[in-house]
């Protein structure tokens, strides 16, 4: 796997911090009350020596300590490359195969939709429109709100506005020349209407003119209307991850 793609992970890894995480042994264990995976999963994202059983047993009791199941993220760079393997032998079940997919900013001309807007949004504001939208449980609203205020990098948390009224939100977080994108929804009622392609449009243009060069987003590979409007932004897939679970695991 590239150094290109590895550098991509860390950065995603750090646009979405999680609320505590715990270093072991190259793993990066990342806790934040069970809200998504991303913020409560093993990442072995660095070399590993430890006798792979008892460190898996070891991640177990900690997640477990912390009344969370034990989710490992795993990537084609997992470390050891038997990770996988040995997961599934431990009866650990994959869920939620996931696409990163990267637009280079110099080589793409955006097109933008005069007749929609975009506006950064304060914090509070931002997240009643995306759990609105989204229509999660009103209490993921704490854990989300203290995962975007860890966030270290330059962003923008944007709606955005067609007429009078806020169709489409999402997040842009800057570090150094790569913008990830992240929360991208759409109303409800506004969707099929290509406001998913005018949000796109306006957070690349702030990231082109906030002086990122790439762009990156992940997106379930089982979400074809998705992955079919990043690629006719010109996005590629870079690499792919998914989850190793608990046979019992439900979520």
């Amino acid at each position: 796997m590239s150094t290109f793609a590895k550098r991509i992970e860390e950065v995603s890894l750090n646009s979405w911090p999680p609320l505590q995480s715990v270093i072991y042994d190259g793993w990066i264990l990342r806790f934040s009350k069970g809200y998504t995976k991303r913020a409560n999963s093993v990442n072995p994202t660095y070399p590993s020596t430890k006798d792979l059983s008892r460190k898996i047993t070891r991640c177990e009791s900690i997640y477990s300590q912390k009344g969370l199941p034990t989710v490992f993220r795993l990537t084609p760079f997992a470390s050891p490359s038997n990770l996988d393997q040995y997961l599934e032998r431990r009866k650990y079940k994959i869920i939620d195969r996931t696409i990163v997919l990267h637009l280079d900013l110099r080589m793409t001309k955006i097109r933008l939709d005069t007749a929609l807007k975009i506006n950064p949004v304060k914090l509070d504001r931002w997240l009643e429109i995306f759990h609105r939208f989204n229509g999660s449980p009103v209490g993921d609203q704490d854990v989300h709100r203290e995962i975007l205020r860890l966030i270290p990098s330059k962003c923008i948390l944007a709606a955005l506005r067609y007429s009078d009224e806020i169709v489409a939100c999402g997040l842009g977080v800057l570090e150094g020349e790569y913008m990830g994108l992240f929360d991208l929804i759409t109303s409800p009622e506004m969707r099929r209407m290509g406001f998913g392609t005018g949000l796109v449009s306006r957070l690349l243009e702030w990231a082109r003119e906030n002086g990122a060069l790439h762009a990156y987003l992940q997106v379930e590979k089982r979400n074809a209307p998705a992955i079919s409007l990043y690629a006719r932004f010109g996005f590629q897939e870079i690499y792919h991850y998914w989850y190793r679970v608990p046979e019992d695991f439900v979520g």
